[in-house]
């Protein structure tokens, strides 16, 4: 079921969803034409407003509700970091063919990194196999951690297929280091959806997102449509989607 909906996502979002509607669009205007060209007009439209930096920007901002961690304070006892995955980069030639993070895990495991040398607490992956690869999510990252970025004591869980198993599954990791207190380390964008179910297993969670954003000020620049926006737009609305399936599902 999980895998199912894993593949069938792109359809709810853009580009797809709005192509799509371009399609039902232009198969309906040759027998409702006024119908088929209002379909079309509303995907356009949709996909001009949405490639825009000040609309893309806007829908990520909504979803950014905690702050950057204030890593002065003391560190909390019997507590671990924990990095959630964000994807990998499949068959890497310029490493040896071998599969590796990607771009997004890759920045939450450099502000895990630096959590762990400002806090000396260990640092735990999770994240299974995910497609056509032999490594999980967790393995990989966790020899960019300790190859990479000088991470001394990383625990992992592979088997987690989405943030609520990564919740689950980590929990049981955890209470068999006898850790109950971790600080999550995500995107600020996701924060919010991985707090719900983290804050569910019983676990005391806090939040130490990375690129948080801030307001912005107005200029040309953020009126110019153009593909970087598009993508934004889709990392926000995507998280929007997730947030009302966790909502409906696992609350």
């Amino acid at each position: 079921m999980l895998s199912f909906l894993y593949h069938i996502k792109p359809l709810f979002l853009p580009p797809l969803n709005l192509l799509l509607l371009v399609l039902a669009g232009w198969l309906l205007g040759k027998r409702w034409p006024v119908l088929g060209r209002r379909m079309i007009l509303v995907a356009v439209s949709a996909l001009f407003l949405l490639s825009l930096p000040i609309v893309a920007g806007t829908l990520l901002h909504s979803l950014e509700v905690h702050p950057v961690l204030d890593t002065t304070q003391p560190v909390a006892e019997d507590s671990a970091i924990v990095v959630l995955s964000a994807g990998m980069y499949q068959d890497a030639p310029e490493y040896d063919g071998a599969d590796t993070v990607g771009t997004l895990t890759l920045e939450r495991l450099r502000y895990a990194a630096k959590l762990h040398r400002d806090f000396g607490v260990p640092v735990v992956t999770t994240g299974g196999i995910i497609g056509d690869v032999e490594t999980s999510l967790a393995e990989a990252m966790a020899k960019v951690l300790t190859g990479e970025l000088g991470v001394s004591t990383v625990w992992q869980e592979a088997e987690a297929f989405n943030t609520q198993q990564n919740a689950a599954f980590t929990e049981k990791l955890l209470q068999s280091h006898g850790v109950s207190t971790v600080y999550l380390v995500t995107h600020s964008w996701h924060m919010r959806r991985a707090m719900l179910v983290f804050e569910q297993t019983g676990l005391k969670v806090i939040a130490a997102p990375t690129r948080v954003g801030g307001p912005f000020e107005l200029s040309v620049g953020l009126f110019v449509p153009n593909a970087g926006a598009l993508n934004v737009s889709y990392y926000a609305l995507h998280e929007w989607l997730g947030q009302l399936w966790y909502l409906l599902v696992y609350t």
